[in-house]
C-alpha cells in the first residue's frame, strides 16, 4: 500500500491548481454558504454572538435586578447568535437546517421584542439587543437575518438520507 493510502492527506484548492496540468483554467469555488458574502454574514453573526453575550453577561452579574427581562433577552439573543455562527460555518448535515431555525427565531425575536419595546416600554427600561427593532447595534439585528435566510434559501443543502 502506498503511503498516500495509509495517511490521506486533505489538500487544499491551491495545491489542487499547482498539481493541475492546465493550470491557465481557474479553480473555482464550490460557491458554499461560508464562501464570499457567506463569510461576511458569519463574521457579522460572530460579532454579534460576541458583543451581545459579553454584554449581557456583564449587566446580567453588575445589575440584574435593574432589568433582568431585557438582560435575560439579551443573553437569549446572544445565544442564537453563537448557535447560528457555528451552524453557518459548519459544514456538517443537519448544519443548514440549524441554521435556517437560529436565523428564523432571531428574527421572529427581533420582531416580537421590537414590537413589545415600543407597545410596553416599561419593561425596556434598559435596552436589550432586540429591543426598539435593534437599534442600539444599528438595527443589523433587524436587517441580519433577512439577509441571512435569503443568502440560506439560495445555498441549501441537500439533504443527507439517514441524517
Amino acid at each position: 500500500m502506498s503511503e498516500q493510502g495509509k495517511n490521506p492527506v486533505k489538500r487544499s484548492r491551491i495545491v489542487d491548481a499547482a498539481n493541475r496540468k492546465d493550470s491557465n483554467k481557474p479553480v473555482r469555488s464550490n460557491g458554499g454558504r461560508s464562501s464570499g458574502l457567506g463569510r461576511i454574514i458569519i463574521a457579522v453573526y460572530g460579532v454579534l454572538a460576541l458583543s451581545a453575550t459579553v454584554r449581557a453577561v456583564y449587566q446580567i452579574l453588575l445589575d440584574f435586578g435593574a432589568a433582568p427581562l431585557a438582560y435575560l433577552l439579551s443573553a437569549l439573543a446572544g445565544a442564537v447568535y453563537i448557535v447560528a455562527t457555528l451552524a453557518l460555518a459548519s459544514k456538517k448535515p443537519g448544519s443548514w437546517r440549524l441554521s435556517w431555525y437560529a436565523v428564523l427565531f432571531e428574527l421572529v425575536g427581533v420582531l416580537v421584542v421590537g414590537t413589545l419595546s415600543f407597545v410596553l416600554p416599561a419593561l425596556f427600561a434598559h435596552p436589550a439587543v432586540w429591543s426598539h427593532f435593534g437599534s442600539g447595534y444599528g438595527y443589523v439585528p433587524l436587517v441580519l437575518p433577512l439577509i441571512g435566510l435569503w443568502w440560506l434559501a439560495r445555498h441549501k443543502m441537500p439533504e443527507v438520507p439517514g441524517a
